[in-house]
């Protein structure tokens, strides 16, 4: 192995001697050793569960990211194109995990599981097309939820029908909150791909847009027309071919997220349309930032004050209640 590079000699050490992939499994000695030795996780070693929830949150991230071809075989050639290896490297030199924002951040994993335990009301860990609805305050229509439902986008890994499992939420909150990723794009390109020919028409982008245009209409918003949406969109992605939109449009173009945004997430149409000075400004002094960073960050910050607040109204600050429906 001396003759190795480094890539190469951690994805043997990892992957089982018949195997010419890596399953996620194969990372599970990683994750234990973090867990053990990092000073950053040491709060969790009162809490095996969670250990155990981390554990899994940071592998479902890696695979999201990096298992281009989404068969949950990661190749040396998926290795090396990565960044798991550097993020590595930086949980082994940065005390603070929060600041590993690539795969390892606590506070990443503690927004996607506070997410999935707010919505999974019965606590049986699945989800529901009537729990998926309440997500982001509401802010998707019903026909995108149906096509993830339908397991267009990606297969579940839950084997129950009709049911989410906590993987299949990690992948669509990833893809949810960031829309600009690769991962992302592809993973809404074939949601509104209904006949999937691998082109999006102005037929099929009508179809997510109907919702939109009556949700509007329900809240007393000035409703925008399709056709006049249609321009906006064709001068936002600026595609090839005027008559349909491809993945690759969707890639070469920056404005991406709001396209599927105008489609079927009511909330951030919105906020786009009125143009937040906040975050726009918070964007030009962190552009090294993803947009999934700053979301994590932002939810992070609301659901410590909501935990400090639900300490203050229990009347200390001290005692966890397990009664208490918390994740945590």
């Amino acid at each position: 192995m001396l003759a190795m590079d480094r890539t190469t000699c951690i994805f043997n050490i990892l992957k089982q001697p018949e195997h010419y992939y890596l399953i996620q499994t194969d990372f599970k000695p990683v994750l234990r050793e973090l867990l053990t030795t990092h000073p950053g996780l040491e709060f969790l070693q009162s809490t095996p569960e969670f250990q155990e929830r981390y554990a899994e949150t940071v592998i479902y991230r890696i695979f999201y990211y990096i298992n281009r071809s989404g068969n949950g075989r990661l190749t040396l050639r998926e290795l090396k194109r990565g960044n798991v290896i550097a993020a590595m490297q930086h949980a082994d030199e940065e005390e603070d995990i929060n600041k590993v924002l690539r795969y390892f951040s606590y506070e990443h994993f503690y927004v996607i599981y506070c997410k999935f335990w707010e919505l999974d009301t019965d606590h049986d860990f699945l989800i529901d097309k009537e729990n998926l609805l309440r997500y982001g305050n509401h802010a998707l229509t019903y026909r995108i939820v149906d096509r993830i439902f339908s397991q267009v986008p990606r297969k579940f890994t839950s084997n129950i029908e009709g049911k989410m499992g906590y993987e299949d939420f990690v992948y669509f909150m990833l893809s949810e909150e960031d829309k600009s990723s690769e991962p992302s794009l592809e993973y809404w390109f074939k949601c509104l791909d209904l006949d999937g020919n691998g082109v999006l028409t102005p037929n099929e982008m009508q179809f997510f847009y109907e919702e939109q245009l009556h949700r509007m209409e329900c809240i007393s918003q000035e409703p925008v027309l399709f056709e006049d949406i249609l321009c906006q969109i064709v001068d936002m992605i600026a595609p090839e071919v005027e008559d349909y939109i491809t993945l690759r449009d969707l890639k070469r173009s920056k404005l991406s997220g709001n396209f599927f945004n105008i489609l079927f997430n009511l909330n951030k149409f919105m906020a786009y349309e009125s143009r937040d000075p906040f975050l726009i400004r918070q964007e030009r002094e962190e552009p090294n930032l993803t947009e999934w960073d700053r979301f994590a960050h932002r939810e992070y910050i609301r659901l410590s004050m909501e935990e400090d607040v639900e300490d203050v109204s229990n009347g200390s600050a001290d005692v966890w209640d397990e009664s208490l429906e918390a994740p945590f």
